[in-house]
C-alpha cells in the first residue's frame, strides 16, 4: 500500500509540474503576454499583430509554439508583434474575436483581422500562413 501511494504522490506531483504552469513561462522571448491595453495599442499604432490562441493543456498548441518562437525571432518578421492569448483567462478576446477553440492564430493589420489558422502544426505551412498573412 506504501508502494501505491509513493506512485500515486510521484504521478501527482509530475503532472501538476508539467500542466500547471504559468502561461507565461511558455511564451517565449519574442512573444509578449496577451492584455487588452498592450494589444489596442499595438493595433492604434497600426502594427502587424500574430495572436497565438494557447492553452497550456492543449497538446497542438505545444506544437504551434516552437514554431511561432522561430517566428517570432525571424529577422523578416522584425516589426511584427507575436501575442500569446491565454484560451483559459482571455475570454473577452475570444468572445470578441468570435475564437471558439485553442490552436487558432490570427492575424491582424492594425485592427483588420488578415488571417485565421486553426490547428495548424505544420511548420511550413503555419510559417506559409504567417509570412502570406502579414
Amino acid at each position: 500500500m506504501t508502494r501505491f501511494f509513493a506512485l500515486f504522490t510521484a504521478v501527482f506531483a509530475f503532472a501538476v509540474a508539467t500542466f500547471a504552469l504559468p502561461a507565461t513561462a511558455t511564451a517565449g522571448p519574442g512573444i509578449k503576454q496577451y492584455s487588452a491595453s498592450s494589444f489596442q495599442a499595438a493595433q492604434k499604432a497600426g502594427k502587424t499583430i500574430v495572436v497565438d490562441v494557447h492553452a497550456s493543456w492543449c497538446p497542438t498548441c505545444k506544437a504551434q509554439a516552437p514554431i511561432l518562437s522561430e517566428l517570432s525571432k525571424d529577422a523578416k518578421l522584425k516589426n511584427v508583434v507575436f501575442m500569446r492569448v491565454n484560451y483559459d483567462s482571455d475570454k473577452a478576446f475570444l468572445r470578441a474575436h468570435r475564437v471558439p477553440r485553442q490552436s487558432t492564430i490570427l492575424v491582424f493589420q492594425g485592427t483588420k483581422e488578415t488571417g485565421r489558422s486553426i490547428a495548424q502544426t505544420n511548420r511550413a505551412k503555419l510559417r506559409s500562413f504567417v509570412f502570406g498573412a502579414v
